[in-house]
């Protein structure tokens, strides 16, 4: 194949049997924002509160863009297949040689549908084979059992509480810790 080959998938394309991943462009903005509305992606993540459009901007032309272009910090919008929905984000987070962090929020619409773990393991396997991780990090705040349900089903390792770790908005909270490591994705 030569680099003009249409059947060729954009540079940081991933693909399940259900699911798109690609890096966000400026048209997701609008479904971003929407899913950003929901108090729980709010309540478990970073994301500012209360989520504005230009949050949304701000995620498309400069987080996304910068975290690509520097390769250190990817991110994905995560689309179904079937219908071009947005159901999610995900984010590898660059943490020292050999290891990122992953994170990842669902829309209200597509929990419980199994697409958010798919792409975990899509992005894990991307990050382990591709970018030659040799550490994939899990945190969440502490009492955010669905993130620590998907986590233990995509095959981390629960290590711990790490305490007044993860800042959000100001405030520190106790947080879960896992890890993936090389070689252990097969066993999830």
């Amino acid at each position: 194949m030569n680099d003009t080959d249409d059947t060729m998938p954009p540079p940081g394309t991933l693909e399940t049997e259900r699911l798109l991943l690609r890096p966000p462009r400026p048209e997701d903005a609008p479904a971003i924002f929407e899913a950003c509305q929901d108090p729980e992606i709010q309540r478990w993540t970073v994301v500012p509160s209360p989520y504005r459009r230009e949050d949304a901007e701000f995620y498309v032309h400069k987080l996304a863009v910068d975290g690509w272009a520097g390769g250190r910090n990817p991110v994905w919008c995560v689309f179904e297949k079937a219908t071009g929905t947005l159901v999610g984000t995900q984010g590898l987070s660059h943490r020292g040689p050999g290891r990122a962090e992953i994170g990842y929020w669902a829309t209200a619409a597509s929990r419980g549908r199994g697409f958010t773990l798919e792409a975990v393991r899509a992005v894990c396997r991307w990050g382990l084979a591709e970018r030659g991780l040799r550490r994939i990090e899990w945190t969440a705040y502490v009492g955010n059992e669905p993130s620590r349900a998907l986590a233990l089903k995509a095959g981390f390792t629960m290590e711990g509480i790490l305490r007044s770790y993860g800042e959000q908005r100001g405030e520190f909270h106790d947080v879960w810790m896992g890890s993936l490591l090389a070689g252990e994705q097969e066993r999830a």
